[in-house]
Parts: C-alpha cells; structure tokens; sequence
C-alpha cells in the first residue's frame, strides 16, 4: 500500500476528452436514467441507431431492476404475496443475486443485497430531507440480512417475508456490462460508456492511446482533477460520500448505509474508486470497500485478481492499494 497527501474532501469519475486525432468523430447520446445522466460514446463507428440502441438497452434494464418503477421485476419481487417465498426469477435477477450475496458476503454484510427496508426510509434526493426516526432505523435493521436470501438456479427463496432486493450498488455496473456486451456484437471497438460516474471503457483510443480518466477535484470545476487514469478497456467506479447527500446540523448524511447501524458508515472514508475488468465488480467492490474502511478495504482489493483500488480519506490523503498506481497518466 502506498499514501500520497492531498488536499481533498471528495472525489469522482468522468472522462477527459482530449489530444486524440480520429479518421472517424465521436458520437455520443445521453439520457436521464437510473436515476442519473448516461452518457455513451463511439469513437470508430458513425452509427446512431447503436447509440439509441444503447440507451434502450439501458431502459430496459432499469425496468427490470428499479426497486421503485412500479412493475418492475425487482419491485414485483419486494411486493410479493404474503406467503410467496419462492419465486422463478430472470436470468438478470439471478445474476445480481448472486454477484449481490458474494459481495455480502466478502464484506462481513458491509455490503447487502438486501438492505432496501433500510434504504427505503432515506431519500437522499428530497429537497427538504429528513432524518428517519431511531425506531423506523432499527426496526428497519432488522429486516435486513442476506442470508435470508437462497439461491438455487432461477428459483430465488425468501426466508423471511421482511426481506427486500435493493441493486442499487450493483445494477449500473452490471447494466454498463451489458451495454458494452451490445456495442461489441454491432462492431463498435471503441467507447466509453458513463452511467453517472460509473465508467467502462470498451478497447482504447482509435490512435491506440489509452482513455483518460479523471478523478476529481471536490469543489471544483469537473474538469479539475486530483489524479488522472490511463485506462483501456477496463471499468472506473467510485463510491462516495458525496454522490448522494444532505447535511444537517453540520453532519453530512450520505447514502452508504451501514446496515447495522442504519446510519451513513462513518469511517474516515470520502470515496473508494475500483478499477476492474467488469464494471459490476468495480460497482459491488466500491461499496463493500468502503464499507470496510481504509485498512481492510485494501486488504479485499489486494486478495482479488485484477482489482485496483484508490482509497481517499477526510484528511485528504490517497491511498492505492497494489498496482493501482500504474494506471496514473505522466501529467504534461
């Protein structure tokens, strides 16, 4: 593990748009889904309708897994009969079960799969946010637990009828996986995809430069950074205090949930970036290693193969677990 001192409360993902000659221009679209502003650009490809493909694709995941779209598999799931506890699920939710109770489980429950009776009583978006009240926290904790959820193939088994799916710290990475799945089945070899932050680059640069991928700067403009990444075809996820928050009484409430105190996790962390091969991994893996604090967080990062991670602590220093540090770009 290696430390570099800098000055900085929080920290986050974008793309640098820069220095990069193309036979063919970028083309990119965006739209307001899962909650958030999905970016994706083609770099060697001058199609649209992959673009637009890309967006539906997205679309349609959020109906499968928003635990709030009415309808939704997910939603259906957490609303189901009194009684019902075993349930035939698609293929998508099979799969984030199972991504979801092996990131609960590496973590010790930093990270649950199940955490929604907790994370429905915050809303992080609200103008006028409130701070839930200490008996809904606690009685919400104790719905919580994803060993309460078994696995066998697609048949999914509720072994409590309090419990509920929350994908909220998986579904973008996954989604972002399936999207580039889809740009490469049409040819596309090189983009970027940006699901809010979520970051995942399919090949590198036209040229063959690796993308440019920068942490930033809190406080500041988006384009200032505090470290910049060469990336190629490799995801960036960050997790942090400040991508969902509100402040009261000088304490800033964020929506990383400790599911045992059903409180924001208070730890020394500002932010956890992941940088992996799929960017459900680095998803799952920003919060179960932020759940885990500084020491323990690295230690998860370094016992996994192709995992990277940097750490950024209030007192504003950066820490990178082993290898990461090659990924920093020679700044000119």
């Amino acid at each position: 593990m290696k430390v570099k001192k800098a000055v900085i409360l929080l920290a986050g993902v974008f793309l640098l748009l820069t220095g990069c000659e193309r036979k063919v221009e970028p083309i990119s679209k965006s739209g307001f889904l899962l909650n958030t502003f999905v970016t994706v650009t083609i770099y060697d490809k001058d199609d649209p309708k992959i673009l637009e493909g890309s967006l539906e694709l997205c679309r349609s995941y959020e109906n499968i897994l928003s635990k709030t779209l009415e309808g939704s598999e997910v939603y259906l799931l957490n609303h189901r009969l009194a009684g019902e506890q075993t349930i035939t699920v698609s293929k998508d939710v099979e799969n984030l079960v199972s991504k979801g109770i092996y990131y609960s489980q590496i973590s010790n429950g930093g990270f649950d799969a199940t955490v929604e009776p907790l994370s429905s009583l915050w809303n992080f978006t609200s103008p006028d946010p409130v701070i839930p009240g200490a008996d809904e926290i606690r009685e919400a904790t104790e719905k919580v637990g994803y060993e309460n959820l078994k696995l066998e193939g697609n048949r999914l088994t509720f072994l409590s009828p309090d419990t509920g799916l929350d994908f909220g710290a998986i579904a973008k990475g996954y989604i972002a996986d399936r999207i580039k799945d889809y740009l490469l089945k049409n040819g596309v070899k090189s983009a970027v995809i940006n699901l809010g932050g979520n970051v995942l680059c399919v090949g590198e640069k036209p040229d063959g430069e690796p993308f440019k991928i920068g942490l930033q700067k809190p406080y500041a403009d988006r384009n200032e950074t505090i470290e910049i990444l060469d990336i190629q075809d490799l995801s960036v996820v960050s997790s942090g205090v400040y991508e969902r928050h509100f402040e009261k009484d000088g304490i800033n409430y964020h929506h990383l949930l400790d599911p045992v105190s059903g409180y924001p996790f208070d730890n020394g962390l500002v932010s956890v970036t992941i940088i992996s091969n799929l960017s459900v991994d680095g998803d799952g893996l920003s919060t179960a290693c932020f759940s885990l604090g500084l020491e323990k967080g690295i230690e998860l990062a370094e016992s996994l193969e192709d995992v990277y991670a940097v750490f950024i602590t209030e007192s504003g220093e950066v820490h990178y677990s082993e290898g990461a540090e090659q990924f920093l770009a020679e700044r000119k």
